[in-house]
């Protein structure tokens, strides 16, 4: 009768009995024959469990139509199609967003209409300080009116977001 002794075995018991020493020996041989214990009964748990959802299956297939419905999950994750196509929004939030847009179209609009209004401005204005600069006397105190004339300065707009 052979006992699952082979020559690894005995290499092994031989190396374990000379790193621990045979005082020790018994303690470790209890905590491995412990450990191999729990892994036994959690394997032996996992199969039944694993058997009893397949015989659980087969006889509810055998009872019903005989085709097995797959349900969507409970909770599809956040931003997704099938999110919004189970969860889709109120009327309430697709106004709001409706308007949103909406203003958002309005604000860039009106910024684009700003910034060609200024560009003329600064076009015209450039213009006139030349004429101005030509038609100026050379005194000081007409150059400091020719540089205090207000300049049009470009409105600050928000980066798109």
């Amino acid at each position: 009768m052979n006992f699952g002794v082979s020559g690894e075995m005995i290499f092994l018991f031989l190396l374990v009995l000379i790193l621990f020493g045979p005082k020790k020996m018994p303690e470790i041989g209890r905590q491995v024959a412990r450990l191999l214990n729990e892994f036994r009964r959690a394997s032996n748990e996992f199969r039944s469990q694993i058997e009893s959802e397949v015989n659980s299956l087969d006889v509810s297939g055998k009872t019903g139509s005989g085709r097995q419905q797959v349900l969507p999950s409970l909770q599809a994750p956040l931003g997704s199609l099938a999110n919004r196509i189970f969860n889709p929004p109120s009327p309430e939030k697709l106004e709001a967003v409706e308007e949103a847009n909406a203003e958002a179209a309005a604000v860039k609009a009106a910024a684009a209409e700003s910034v060609a209004e200024n560009s003329a401005a600064k076009t015209g204005l450039a213009e006139n300080c030349a004429i101005e600069a030509e038609l100026a006397p050379s005194n000081a105190a007409a150059n400091s009116v020719a540089l205090s004339i207000p300049r049009a300065v470009a409105p600050k707009v928000a980066p798109d977001a």
